[in-house]
Formats: C-alpha cells, sequence, structure tokens
C-alpha cells in the first residue's frame, strides 16, 4: 500500500465531503447572521460562486390539447442545442457536444408513459438530429431502469424505428466491482433485480448498490431529458432523482424515507460512473405536472410549452422544483407537501452544479 495506506472508497469520501461542506455551510451561515462564532478556519465570504446557464427555448404553439407538435419541438430542439454548443449548424452543435467515437446513452423517465413521462416526441428529435450529424445509430441508446417501463411507454418501438438500441440498466446487470459502488449503512429489502440477492443472509449484505455496466462498460456519455414531474419525496422527478435510481441497484431501501434520499440521491450521482459522465441535461417543460408523481393527472398540469438545456442538471432541476411550486394554486394549495430543495443543495455542496435561482443564469429563446 505504501507510505499513504490504503485509498479511501469513492463513496466514502463523497460522504465525508457532504458532511464537511454542510458543517462549513451551516458555520458560515450563523457567522454572516451575527452569531457569537468563529468561522471554520480558512473561511472567507465567497465574492465569486458559481454560476450555471440554462438555455429555455419557448413556443406556445408547441402543445395542443396535451399532445406536442412534432415539426414545432423539432424546431425548439434546434435552437436549443445550437444555443447551447454556441455553433452556427446541429452539425457543429453536436461535434462540439460529443466526440464521434462517444457511445451516447439518452436516460428518459419511462415509469410514468409517454404523457407524464419523458415526452418521446422530444427524444426523437434529439437523436434525428444526431443521426443527420453522422453519428453512428449503434453508438446511440435509450435506457431507463425497466424494461417493463420502456416497453409501457413506447421506447422499444421508437428506438425499432430510429435504428438505435434500447436497454434497461437493470438487463444490463450490475458492476460487481465494489470500488465502484455506493455504500451506505442501511439495509433494506433486496430484490430478485439486485446483485447481492442470491447473498441476503451474508454479513453486510445490502449495504451497497452496484453501477449497471451499462454506465461502467459501455455508455461513454449521457444526456438526461426528464419531464417537469412532481416527486413527493425528492421536489421533482428529475435529472438527479432519476438519474440515480435508474444508474444503481439496491434502491429500495431509499424509495420512502425523504431524508435519505436527500443524501443518497447526490452521493450517487457524484459516483465516477455517473453525473460525470451527463454532458448536458434536458428539461422536457412543454408540461408541469405538480400532483401525482408516476400517475398522470393532467388536470393537475401547466401547460409551459418549455424545453431546456444546460450542461447543469442541478440547475435544470432547480428550475423545474420552482415551476411545480409556483403551480400549486387553488384551494388545495394549503394541503400540498412542499416540494423538498435538500436534494439539490445537497448536491451544491457536493459542487455537482448551481441550486440557487439566483445564480441561474436563463436564457430565453422565443
Amino acid at each position: 500500500m505504501g507510505m499513504l495506506g490504503p485509498r479511501m472508497p469513492a463513496s466514502r469520501h463523497r460522504q465525508l465531503q457532504l458532511w464537511f461542506a454542510s458543517f462549513v455551510a451551516f458555520g458560515a451561515a450563523l457567522w454572516a447572521a451575527g452569531a457569537d462564532t468563529v468561522p471554520p478556519a480558512g473561511f472567507a465570504p465567497s465574492t465569486n460562486r458559481p454560476r450555471a446557464e440554462v438555455i429555455a427555448v419557448h413556443d406556445p404553439a408547441a402543445t395542443r390539447h396535451f399532445l406536442p407538435n412534432a415539426a414545432i419541438v423539432r424546431r425548439m430542439v434546434e435552437r436549443g442545442l445550437t444555443a447551447l454548443a454556441d455553433k452556427p449548424t446541429l452539425s457543429d452543435a453536436w461535434r462540439a457536444l460529443l466526440r464521434t467515437n462517444d457511445v451516447v446513452g439518452f436516460k428518459v423517465n419511462s415509469a410514468p408513459g409517454d404523457i407524464s413521462g419523458t415526452r418521446p416526441v422530444v427524444v426523437r428529435a434529439l437523436i434525428e438530429t444526431l443521426l443527420e450529424s453522422g453519428h453512428s445509430p449503434r453508438r446511440i441508446v435509450i435506457w431507463d431502469k425497466r424494461s417493463t417501463d420502456l416497453r409501457g411507454a413506447g421506447w422499444y418501438a421508437l428506438a425499432d424505428e430510429l435504428g438505435v438500441r434500447c436497454v434497461a440498466s437493470e438487463d444490463a446487470g450490475w458492476d460487481p466491482d465494489q470500488s465502484k459502488s455506493y455504500e451506505k449503512s442501511v439495509l433494506g429489502r433486496l430484490t430478485a433485480s439486485d446483485l447481492e440477492f442470491g447473498r441476503k443472509d451474508e454479513l453486510n449484505a445490502g449495504r451497497r448498490s452496484y453501477v449497471t455496466t451499462l454506465l461502467t462498460k459501455e455508455l461513454t456519455v449521457v444526456i438526461p431529458v426528464t419531464p417537469v414531474l412532481t416527486h413527493n419525496l425528492a421536489g421533482v422527478s428529475g435529472q438527479l432523482t432519476g438519474l440515480a435510481f435508474a444508474s444503481v441497484d439496491n434502491t429500495l431501501r431509499f424509495a420512502n424515507n425523504g431524508p435519505l434520499i436527500a443524501e443518497a440521491v447526490p452521493e450517487i450521482c457524484a459516483l465516477d460512473d455517473v453525473l460525470p459522465r451527463v454532458v448536458f441535461g434536458v428539461s422536457d417543460a412543454l408540461i408541469a405536472q405538480y400532483r401525482g408523481e408516476e400517475s398522470v393527472r393532467l388536470h393537475n398540469t401547466v401547460i409551459l410549452n418549455e424545453l431546456r438545456f444546460s450542461r447543469d442538471s442541478v440547475a435544470l432541476d432547480a428550475l423545474a422544483l420552482d415551476d411545480l411550486e409556483r403551480a400549486r394554486q387553488g384551494p388545495q394549495k394549503a394541503m400540498d407537501k412542499p416540494g423538498s430543495a435538500e436534494v439539490y443543495v445537497n448536491a451544491e455542496l457536493l459542487e455537482l452544479g448551481v441550486s440557487d435561482l439566483k445564480r441561474i443564469d436563463v436564457r430565453r429563446l422565443e
């Protein structure tokens, strides 16, 4: 091992980083408020905190009767991509965003279906423009966690039509390399699709979540395309939560625990094979559903007719969370539980992106 001793696992390092960042942030807040305390050694108020840029493309005719207009959505995608890459043409934009040999994974939210989940018309436009730029269809994958959800939402059919692949991460399997896994001393009920299911009676079984081989061995870059859809515990079923839960197994232990989700989601995303593979994300803000989670509730939606593009997934989720909070109006508003921002605040503490709306620069294109 040498003088330095064994290397600390990445997941443990991230947990300590989150704890320390939370401690420093708490002490800094008290100091800034004038509390009788001493700021941490070396602390100085930041005057140059990071900012995020988001390209928001809006067209009032993008949907009609809750159905997207494919031609208009295609134009919105084209404008968003060229603006994000700051290039004059789509081919130039894709070449600036990807390498020709990249294996690209379009991460979708398939469980809510094709109405409240990621809308196929958006992903179709992205893939068609990528194919037209010359990218090989063999290097394009549509993916989510479960094949039943992907099939039910029509993603396998779309992949066949476009000549690309559709893969469920649980079907690809889980990488047994523990150095790539996420460790959390919280035990849950292992299911048949989890790597350690057959070893559930062994000591410490169920404390790790293993990353899909789709990420560790195949995809070189990921583009999450997520709806603006409420999540009762994480605030929004968006970029971070969707990516985290689809990337690893043994997630049932987190599913119904809000405080644990607020820790686990950013820590999973911080793994080397998860959020670092994201080149940019797309927020499908054509329609925002502010109640119901995965159930389709069109009477609890607002029409935004907008697509957002950013290299900062945290910023996209922060904007989506703000959309949902502003959409909850009327006599039932008092009954709604406010969407939690803790996931995204913790993500910023881990330096995964920007969660503060005041530091998100939105460039709107009409």
